[in-house]
């Protein structure tokens, strides 16, 4: 099988990676590129725990192409917090206790910060919708639904 050199930007910075044309973007961020923070938990799109952004659009990164990055914009849980600082949704995330084992938080807090870039301001039933995507078999879901509220209100009030 040929490989595909593709040029994309990741979190920010420039990227290039060698894939396979069947390699999965997920594969590409946890095993060429060394982002692990996406995870795999199903492989067809139907948990939301590899969630990422490519150009803006919230995508389950095992169900698009390495390929199909070439010239995106690609932006992963790694790419959330500043620096050392973390994202307002991490840190109500952690103060909320919303998460557990882990495997769905990143995709969850990617999904999150995709929806207050679009409505800073979600009704409960708003967050639930959007999140609908991300399953979480270890916690309810009124801990993360009251983070990304609370989340919301600190990034409108900033």
């Amino acid at each position: 099988m040929k490989s595909i050199h593709v040029t994309t930007t990741v979190n920010g910075e420039p990227a290039e990676f060698i894939c396979t044309p069947d390699e999965t973007l997920l594969d590409v961020l946890r095993n060429r590129l060394g982002l692990t923070g996406s995870k795999e938990g199903c492989g067809t799109g139907d948990c939301g725990a590899c969630s990422v952004t490519v150009n803006g659009r919230l995508v389950c990164s095992c169900l698009v192409l390495g390929a199909e990055a070439e010239g995106a914009e690609i932006t992963t849980i790694e790419g959330m917090a500043s620096g050392e600082a973390l994202h307002p949704l991490q840190r109500h995330f952690i103060e909320s206790a919303a998460l557990q084992c882990g495997i769905c938080t990143p995709g969850i807090l990617v999904a999150a910060k995709a929806l207050l870039e679009q409505n800073p301001d979600p009704s409960d039933s708003e967050i639930r919708y959007w999140l609908a995507g991300n399953l979480c078999r270890c916690t309810g879901y009124d801990k993360i639904i009251n983070a990304v509220k609370s989340a919301a209100a600190e990034m409108r009030s900033n």
